[in-house]
């Protein structure tokens, strides 16, 4: 890999072009160039590569099957929405090399811990900086790479770090000499200050020291001792020093910089919730057109869709059926020109990577446009591939009165579409004595549609939509998921059955929190709800999924591909639990008779607010605004943004900081309001202030506030696309005051 291999980059059909790719000296950048120009295209690092896949194992190389065989091809695939690079070797051999020696260095890369991460990104700096690659850089150089890293810095004061550093007195700095000079360079005033508070000779921290700083600031009550001991062996660099039992200034920053010292409770990451409950209690991680990878006009149509989806815990997917050419039923988005790819496809795409995140089931949407001979296709697609998976009977052979849990449901695929008659009828036997199909229960396309229709009558046309028919091994399949027109709360609590669940367009939904917030709540306390984006967003935008999460809707649609603060917000609430696509809704949302209305303060019966404070201290080596044309160096505010019930809906933010995105200080205090904690969700962003135009986005990190550690907490930020973009971080502190209780008024 670091010689270098000549392999074929592939796009598409006709576009194979030669590159030469090469793995750097450092083992954690890849470069490549062309064959023809000799420039060098692209790199990228080793720590944006997700995993790779071999064989014929994305669409692009599943057309060239018969060119290339398999054994030559492989894909790389990286974080975020970055496209994937598929690549085809010269040899099996070299496809081979490629593909294991990426695999190590990918599993080295994620074993990282803070320290080496650190060490890496100092490295990635020199380099980049070491224009004429001598292994040393001049001040020249160090004026260069300090600009390149966010650093503007009066030029004496750089001078004197560059030779405090230069301890050969060369002129220039090499290797452990950079080192110093980044150290000097990164020194965190604010993290020494707080450990000399608690260190009585101001050189290091003795346990009991330790164990009194994580209870009074970190608020750790259990196990302080054992905890203290935990950090000091994991995060303390001298041998020495971990003998003693002591920590010393460098591991007490390494500590608060490590997950343990993250403002998100790492017990949270993992699973922590009573998964036994029925489907309807739980926020259900939900996408919308989950085949599209672009707008919804023109988009490209691609399994990469569900799999990208899959791997974030999207435990409900959307597939659009249309009848295709040789009897075989495709997946597109109807009156459009997006392109199309067989159901089968997507079908087998949903059996490989249902449950590689999650164990807990995956609902498949079924927006089924299909002619009754495709129907029979889609049904024994769907039987063949998935097998097992596939759930075709209710989990004990009877008519539910409640939604099974997600514990039960572990490893199962259900179908959520029309059926014919009731599950009593299916159950006994009876499907074919009853011919009724439940109400059309489409999206977006089949309400344009309806439309079409409709103009069509008024204009004198003849058109006429006759009532659709259902194929009835397509109607066996959906067991807990029937889809019901709603018409009402009132009507749903009489006829409906917690086994149905009816689909509403984003506006249909507003209306009803609007007009009958907690009839809605008590809706999904016991029946699933599913909302869908407008037809009018044609670019794939999003609505906020805040306010249908604020009613109990558990299954709330969102186009996954469009980065922005709406998938920001999914992607914090859905972070917790183990990633798993399920968290649990508040007590007070699972209560049928529940009195709460997130419009109406006076329906929360909690004991009054809770005031969250936040003090900006700091930011760390915060990245350049993309695309920012001149390099300029930012100028960085932070905003923090509550997404809750109305009343506390909030945003503050701190004044900017000129010219510097490296080590920015603010250290100002921002103070919210909470009513419905349960539900809020903080997001934390940091923008480059212009006062001429709207700030540039640099970061975000968004949590739901049950999984917010207070104390002294550092924020790792995400890119736009939700990857991490280390080591930027903010460093915080946080304190939650709960409202008096009645002995204290």
């Amino acid at each position: 890999m670091q010689q270098g291999t000549l392999m074929r980059k592939v796009k598409s059909k006709s576009w194979k072009k030669q590159r030469y790719f090469k793995l750097q000296d450092d083992c954690m950048t890849i470069w490549y160039q062309s064959k023809r120009t000799g420039k060098t295209e692209s790199a990228f690092s080793i720590s944006d590569v997700e995993t790779v896949r071999e064989g014929h194992q994305s669409e692009v190389l599943q057309s060239l099957a018969e060119e290339f065989p398999p054994e030559r091809c492989f894909t790389i695939v990286f974080y975020g929405r970055r496209g994937n690079l598929d690549l085809i070797a010269g040899s099996a051999e070299e496809a081979q090399c490629w593909v294991q020696g990426l695999r190590q260095l990918i599993e080295v890369a994620a074993s990282m811990d803070q320290r080496e991460k650190i060490d890496q990104w100092i490295r990635d700096w020199f380099q980049k900086a070491d224009k004429n690659k001598d292994g040393r850089m001049n001040f020249k150089e160090v004026q260069r790479l300090l600009k390149m890293m966010n650093v503007d810095m009066n030029e004496d004061h750089a001078l004197r770090l560059f030779q405090a550093a230069d301890k050969s007195e060369s002129g220039t700095l090499e290797g452990e000499e950079f080192v110093l000079f980044y150290k000097a360079l990164t020194q965190r005033e604010e993290v020494l200050s707080l450990f000399q508070d608690f260190s009585e000779d101001g050189k290091k921290l003795t346990l009991l020291e330790l164990v009194d700083f994580l209870r009074q600031e970190q608020l750790e009550d259990e196990g302080t001792e054992e905890l203290a001991m935990e950090l000091i062996d994991k995060y303390e660099p001298s041998e020495t020093a971990r003998a003693r039992h002591v920590l010393s200034a460098d591991g007490f920053l390494m500590y608060l910089c490590s997950p343990e010292g993250s403002i998100f409770n790492p017990q949270h990451r993992a699973l922590w919730q009573d998964m036994s409950q029925p489907l309807c209690h739980y926020f259900i991680s939900s996408s919308h057109n989950t085949y599209l990878i672009e707008d919804q006009i023109r988009g490209q149509s691609s399994i990469e869709g569900y799999i990208r989806a899959l791997k974030r815990g999207c435990r409900c997917l959307e597939v659009d059926c249309w009848d295709g050419p040789n009897g075989e039923p495709m997946v597109y988005h109807g009156h459009t020109f997006t392109s199309k790819i067989p159901f089968r496809e997507v079908v087998s795409t949903l059996g490989k990577y249902a449950f590689k995140t999650s164990d807990y089931p995956v609902i498949l949407s079924l927006e089924n446009h299909c002619s009754m001979e495709q129907q029979e296709v889609l049904a024994q697609q769907l039987k063949a591939i998935l097998g097992e998976q596939l759930l075709t009977t209710t989990t004990d052979g009877r008519v539910p009165t409640q939604l099974p849990s997600p514990e039960e449901l572990k490893h199962k695929i259900l179908l959520k579409g029309k059926k014919i008659g009731r599950l009593e009828d299916t159950l006994d036997g009876l499907g074919d004595e009853a011919p009724d199909v439940s109400d059309d229960d489409n999206g977006a396309e089949a309400e344009e549609e309806r439309r079409r229709v409709k103009v069509g009558t008024q204009h004198g046309s003849a058109l006429q939509k006759d009532k659709e028919s259902l194929a009835q091994a397509l109607s066996d399949c959906v067991v807990y998921c029937k889809s019901v027109s709603f018409r009402g709360f009132q009507e749903a609590r009489s006829h409906s059955r917690p086994s149905e669940i009816s689909s509403l367009a984003e506006a249909k939904a507003r209306k009803l929190i609007r007009d009958a917030g907690n009839e809605f709540v008590r809706h999904n306390a016991w029946q699933l709800t599913r909302i869908y984006p407008s037809g009018m967003r044609t670019d794939s935008s999003n609505f906020s999924p805040q306010e249908m999460w604020n009613v109990g809707c558990q299954i709330v649609a969102l186009n996954f591909q469009t980065a922005g603060t709406e998938m920001d917000l999914c992607d914090g609430l859905f972070s917790q639990n183990g990633c798993c696509g399920y968290v649990l809704k508040p007590a007070f949302m699972r209560d049928e008779e529940t009195l709460f209305n997130p419009s109406d303060p006076s329906s929360w019966e909690g004991p009054g607010p809770i005031t969250l404070t936040i003090q900006v201290i700091s930011g760390q080596q915060l990245p350049k605004v993309a695309n920012s044309k001149d390099g300029a160096i930012i100028d960085p505010l932070v905003r923090v943004e509550i997404h809750g019930v109305p009343a506390d809906q909030a945003h503050q933010e701190t004044k900017y900081i000129e010219n510097n995105g490296f080590n920015p200080r603010w250290d100002e205090t921002l103070r919210f309001q909470l009513h419905v904690p349960e539900l809020a969700l903080i997001r934390f962003v940091v923008e480059d202030y212009d006062k001429t135009s709207r700030n540039d986005f640099v970061g975000q990190f968004t949590l739901a506030f049950a999984n917010i550690k207070p104390g002294y907490r550092h924020i790792h930020l995400l890119s736009k696309d939700g990857t991490s973009i280390p080591p930027s971080s903010l460093f915080v502190h946080i304190r939650i005051t709960e409202p008096p209780g009645p002995e204290q008024d």
